[in-house]
């Protein structure tokens, strides 16, 4: 392995370190997930859901753009 795979495994490594921590500790707010649902203005059970204005829209348009170009990315080996 060279030192780029190296630091990949590193990082792979420290996050889940971090999110088996937060995990394993049941706090609100530690996890990945809740500071995405966060960052996107998206709304939790019992929770009052955030306002929705276009800011919210666009980052929401934003992750989802991100996440679907990630997806195709892998699936085709880089071609997009």
């Amino acid at each position: 392995m060279d030192v780029w795979s190296w630091l990949w495994v590193g990082w792979l490594g420290a996050f889940a370190a971090i999110e088996g921590t937060a995990l394993l500790n049941s706090r609100e707010g530690d996890t990945l997930s809740e500071h995405v649902w966060r960052w996107f203005g998206v709304g939790r059970n019992g929770e009052k859901r955030p306002e929705v204005t276009g800011w919210v829209r666009l980052r929401r348009f934003g992750l989802l753009a991100f996440m679907a170009w990630l997806s195709v990315h892998f699936v085709t080996g880089g071609f997009i």
